[in-house]
Formats: C-alpha cells, structure tokens, sequence
C-alpha cells in the first residue's frame, strides 16, 4: 500500500500582487498524474489547503477539479485536514457529500474523537488503513479558559490539551486495529509547531497559538503510530531525526526565501505496518530569484539572468552606500526587452537611513508584531509589573485576528 503526504497548498496566495493560479494549476497536475505514476492508494493533505478562510472562486474551482481528477485514479481515499490558515466551516461544508467518494475532510477540531478515526478499506472491503485525523487544533477546542490564570498555567493547559486529544484518538485507533487483527497501520495527521522546527524568513509561517508556546514536542505522537503526517511548516524535514514523523513542506516556494529550496512530497510505502519514506521532488513551475547587494553586482546578475532566456521573477534588494533616486526606473530599464519580471525592490540604504533614529544595526525587515508592541511600552513608560498582563491580552489579540473565522465568501 503506498500513500501521498503533502500539505500547505496555499491555493490563492499571490506574492507581492502577482496572482500565481497557473503555478497552483501546475502543481495539482502534476500530483494527479504522480499519484497515477506510483499507483497511490491514500492521499494525505496536512493541512492549509487554502490561504485564507475566503478562497477566491479560481481557488475553490482548482481543489474541486484537482480532487475529481484524483478519486478516479488510482487513489482510492483522500484524507485532508484544515490548518490554521483554513476556515474549518468552509471545508466541513461538503463534508458528507465528499464523503461518499471517499474523501474525508476534518475541518473542526472539536468532534468527538472517534469522528477522527478513519478506518480505510481497499478494493475488496478489507480494511487496509487506519487514519487519525487530527486538524488544526485551535485553542478554544481542547482549553477551557478560566478567568484570571497566567500565562504560564495557559501554556500548561494548552499543551497538556494537545497531548490529551493525540492520546485519546491514538488509542481509540489502537483498540480498532487490536479488533480487527493487529496488523493493519495506524497513521497520524497534524497540522502544528514541533520544537526545533526550522522555519525560513519571510515562509509565511504564522505561530499556531498565543506567543511562543506553539512549540510542542514530538513526545505528544505515542509510540503505537507508524507514520504521522505533518503540515504547518514549509520546510520539508523530519522531526527528532525520526524518519517517519514528517513534514512534507510547502510545494511551493511561498515568498523569495524559499526560492533555492526543493520542495517534495512524500510516497509511504507500507509493507504490513513498516514504512518505507521517500520524497518526491516537486519540479518549478516559477522561478524566483533574489538578487543582494550594490548597483553594479546587482547589474551584472540580471544580465546573467536575462542570457539563460527564461521567465523569472526578480526580488531585488539594493545595499548600495550610494542613495539612489531612480533605482526602480534604472532596474525596469535593465529587464526592458528580456523575459525576466520584477515584481519587488527593497532599497535598503533608504530604510536604513529612516531607522538610524531608532537602533542603527535593525531593519524594519527585523521587527515583527511583538516587537513592535514591546516598543510602544518602552515609548509610553509602561510599569514593568504591568507588562506580563498587557502583553499576554495583546497576544490573544493577535491570534484571535489571525484565526478569525468569518463567513466563507466567494471571491475573486
């Protein structure tokens, strides 16, 4: 039996204003026909299926096509669970009707723990794959808040939430497949926060849950599973060194900082409940490229870049010490008559000069929201014992803004 991990598909996102539908299109494409090719029984989507809890209606149209593609092929089941950038409302939606084509969708993360224990079967019935589907798991789901706790018995309760709900719907799994022979796999999705996670600047990675404590370990995944599938992080890695808990990445490049990475999937391949892993690289379907540094090295890499006559989309970031007026008509002039695209620069020398007032050695690249919270109660002179309560109320703002789920409506 062979299964597909992938996860944060990200349908929708645009990169500084270019709309990348056809880079989305490319890709799904290109894993109906990898399934085909490796004769793929499961599919698993970790999560982050859309880039918003919105989709625009080209997003929509791409995952209906792309999961009427698949269930006709080989791929026998489809298993995806939201992630945090998902609205859990908008994929539970059709969640009885997919379910009659052996798609199964997990969109909330407050169902009672046997509705995320799926029990797959092959072609003759039997059943071949047990599936703990666990989404997104958002704080309000798995902690009760109490009026008056700290941030720390928070962090406690969320933690101690997160590896309770992986005990009780592990175990639910164990005790199926103790009753329907024992050597069936039991397999774990999950769309989270390792510890040690490696992230890349500018990924789009958002922090799971309020401040730093989205960090779980890998410790919360018992020992009864044989594979868990993760998504959330767009660097494809393993976690603890452990060949078979993994993140699959991104697909796609999600912003310039990924752009020299290779992005995979993962084939599973399962003989009785031992894994075989092996990632599958995802081929380019845009190019990016970012080019560093001063006028002149900056000009000698976009005619570099123009002579291998291939589209490519240009992040520039000049670090010249000579302040430059017209630096984008001089890039746009360069890029005149070549298939190469620049759709951001970043002239560095000027936000420097505007930040030399505040500390001379940070950008405004550096700073994040936290940050810049932490600022304005050093500018205001906010007592020390006031701090810890107003920051951990700002970071529920926060996560409550990032998480908001709206009604889903179509878009363009």
């Amino acid at each position: 039996m062979k299964i597909l991990h992938t996860s944060d598909w990200h349908l929708g996102r645009s990169l500084y204003g270019r709309q990348r539908y056809d880079e989305f299109e490319a890709f799904l494409d290109w894993l109906s026909e990898t399934i085909w090719r490796n004769e793929v029984s499961t599919l698993l989507v970790s999560g982050d299926i859309f880039d918003n809890s919105t989709p625009s209606t080209r997003a929509q149209e791409l995952y209906y096509r792309f999961l009427g593609q698949t269930i006709r092929s080989s791929c026998r089941h489809i298993v995806i669970i939201a992630g945090n950038h998902d609205s859990p409302a908008f994929l539970d939606a059709p969640q009885q009707l997919l379910k009659a084509l052996d798609i199964h969708v997990i969109g909330h993360g407050n169902h009672p723990p046997e509705e995320e224990v799926l029990v797959l079967h092959d072609e003759y019935r039997n059943p071949e794959l047990i599936v703990c589907a666990v989404p997104y798991l958002r704080d309000r789901d798995i902690r009760p808040s109490e009026a008056g706790e700290s941030a720390d018995r928070k962090e406690e309760k969320l933690l101690e939430g997160i590896r309770t709900h992986y005990a009780n719907v592990t175990a639910l799994a164990e005790q199926k497949r103790q009753e329907l022979g024992g050597d069936i796999p039991v397999v774990a999705m999950g769309h989270l926060f390792t510890a040690g996670g490696q992230t890349i600047d500018g990924d789009g990675v958002r922090e799971l849950y309020v401040g730093s404590i989205a960090h779980v370990t890998a410790g919360i995944f018992p020992d009864n599973l044989d594979y868990v599938a993760l998504g959330h992080l767009h660097v494809p890695q393993t976690v603890n060194h452990t060949d078979t808990i993994r993140y699959s990445g991104s697909p796609l490049p999600m912003g310039f900082g990924e752009a020299r990475q290779q992005k995979s999937v993962c084939l599973v391949e399962f003989q009785g409940t031992v894994p075989t892993v092996r990632p599958l690289g995802v081929p380019v379907f845009q190019r990016l490229e970012s080019i560093h540094g001063d006028l002149d090295t900056i000009m000698a890499r976009i005619r570099e870049l123009a002579a291998e006559d291939e589209n490519i989309w240009l992040e520039v970031i000049y670090k010249g010490a000579e302040i430059i007026g017209d630096l984008r008509e001089q890039l746009e002039s360069a890029v005149e008559g070549t298939r190469l695209d620049i759709i951001r620069v970043r002239d560095q020398r000027i936000i420097d000069r505007v930040l030399e007032r505040t500390q001379p050695e940070e950008t405004l690249h550096d700073m994040d929201v936290y940050e810049v919270f932490s600022r304005c109660l050093d500018a205001h002179d906010i007592p020390q014992e006031q701090r810890p309560a107003l920051t951990a109320t700002y970071r529920e703002a926060v996560f409550s803004l990032e998480n908001d789920e709206r009604p889903a409506t179509q878009k363009d």
